[in-house]
């Protein structure tokens, strides 16, 4: 199963993605801006999540908020 950003872009590991609106993270006291970019996610099982890391935590994210940097 291919996991796809917003713009229908193929997403695999050690990509860099950027976040395409303000994200608030739960748990967490930083919103992640609209245009950060977040570098060597991971894919999961679930073809809409992948995983990164933030700082020293790791968290993750829908691909529907995320785009191929």
């Amino acid at each position: 199963m291919e996991t796809r950003d917003t713009n229908g872009n193929i997403l695999e590991n050690g990509d860099a993605v950027m976040t395409v609106k303000d994200l608030k993270v739960k748990g967490m006291s930083k919103t992640l801006k609209r245009g950060e970019v977040i570098k060597n996610i991971r894919l999961t099982n679930n073809s809409s999540q992948v995983e990164c890391r933030i700082g020293k935590s790791t968290i993750v994210l829908k691909t529907e908020f995320l785009k191929k940097a």
